[in-house]
């Protein structure tokens, strides 16, 4: 993934926020690895798919997919995205429940 870079490849400056976001825990892993492969914090790494995505643009090239690929068998993420709609809480996972 490209770094984002405004006009004529200038740097843009933003206000960047905390965030608490939920998401399930194998996609948490492989996205994890994969910013630090590429390395990106996290957070760029989110940035940067959410906007390819709201351009109707591919975030990842096919090397990085093949990366995407391994970090899935790793980490055993056989989710895709038909299944993104259909996910639900697993019981006992709510916020703030205690382990």
């Amino acid at each position: 993934m490209a770094r984002a870079r405004g006009p004529a490849g200038r740097r843009r400056t933003v206000a960047r926020v905390q965030t608490g976001v939920r998401m399930e825990k194998r996609i948490l892993l492989v996205l994890k690895a994969l910013a630090g492969t590429l390395d990106l914090s996290l957070g760029d790494l989110l940035e940067g798919i959410v906007l390819h995505s709201f351009e109707g643009k591919a975030p990842f090239s096919q090397e990085t997919r093949a990366k995407i690929e391994a970090l899935k068998q790793v980490y055993g993420l056989d989710l895709s995205a038909e299944d993104s709609h259909r996910l639900r809480e697993a019981p006992g996972s709510a916020t703030g429940s205690k382990r």
